[in-house]
């Protein structure tokens, strides 16, 4: 999981100059608005709600931006409605490989989902065929500034399940309910909070050489760059002396 992960965290590192901000926005944006369509506009009452509102505010999205996505998911505004689909399928090395998307035609999300997979060298599964091989948990990104211990002392108080050191920065990890307790111990503990997020962990990781990594890092991106998809989850681990070449 190591290797995935600290893609994961430089991928956070170069997001704050990426000149793809717009994109990013529209997706946050669009998660924002399914999540108060599904459980209501109180972040709350709404904790997947209450998760993107926070995603969305840790990548600088204006509060406006956030507030008028809210009304559009409530029916307070006019919207597109989206629907959630998540295809599997297997990476280059036999990566087991999640897509989750937010569509407004699935058709369309679908094909183009199927022709990224082909033209990248992997391949679409039938569901079930790869999401038994993780697990739904809360990550919480914390500067590596601070202090392992006294970190983990607070973030298992709270609830945590585990930190991993991703090079740069902490990642907590925690059930799934306890994300956003454990996010607020930690922040009222004075840790600098990057980022925090429900994702989907590996159970088991495929360790990867130079060569078929680069070819996996390139289906996620290329999967990542379609408007569709709001997270891509991969099993795979890459050594750090590929990641730091990946990352130069």
């Amino acid at each position: 999981m190591s290797g995935h992960s600290k893609w994961a965290t430089i991928k956070h590192k170069k997001g704050a100059a990426d000149a793809r901000r717009g994109k990013l926005f529209a997706k946050l944006i669009r998660q924002v608005e399914v999540a108060a369509r599904e459980g209501g506009g109180d972040p709350d009452m709404n904790p997947t709600l209450r998760t993107m509102f926070q995603k969305a505010r840790d990548s600088s999205v204006p509060m406006d931006t956030i507030e008028r996505a809210i009304k559009r998911g409530t029916g307070e505004l006019e919207g597109v409605t989206y629907e959630t689909v998540t295809y599997e399928g297997y990476a280059p090395g036999g990566v087991a490989v999640l897509v989750e998307c937010l569509t407004d035609n699935r058709n369309r999300t679908g094909s183009d989902v199927r022709s990224t997979f082909t033209k990248r060298g992997g391949s679409m599964a039938e569901p079930g065929a790869v999401s038994w091989q993780f697990e739904r948990k809360g990550t919480v990104l914390v500067d590596r500034t601070a202090g392992e211990d006294d970190l983990m002392l607070a973030a298992l108080d709270a609830g945590a399940e585990d930190i991993v050191d991703d090079g740069e920065a902490w990642r907590v990890v925690t059930p799934p309910t306890g994300l956003h307790s454990v996010r607020s111990t930690i922040e009222a503990a004075g840790f600098p909070v990057l980022e925090s997020d429900l994702t989907m962990v590996p159970t088991t990781v495929v360790p990867l050489d130079a060569d078929t990594a680069k070819r996996v890092l390139g289906l996620v991106d290329a999967l990542e760059d379609n408007d569709d998809v709001q997270a891509v989850h991969a099993n795979f681990d890459i050594p750090d002396e590929v990641l730091a070449a990946v990352e130069s």
